[in-house]
């Protein structure tokens, strides 16, 4: 049985930690900040984790699954 093969864009963009979970960080940081509060630059700091079926449809498509 061959290998299945990893989604690169998606490898690029999301990770997925030891427990299991789906790491993505945050769209629109770096452009325009100063029409941004600065409280929704903070919360696009930190990294999102995803839950649900978005994050199974992740997990497989990066041969997690």
């Amino acid at each position: 049985m061959p290998k299945k093969k990893l989604k690169k864009s998606v490898s690029k963009r999301f990770k997925i930690t030891k427990t299991g979970k789906v790491l993505f960080s945050h769209q629109y940081k770096s452009h325009k900040k100063i029409n941004k509060s600065s409280s929704r630059k903070r919360r696009q700091k930190e990294t999102g984790v995803l839950k649900g079926q978005f994050a199974k449809k992740i997990k497989f498509m990066l041969g997690e699954a």
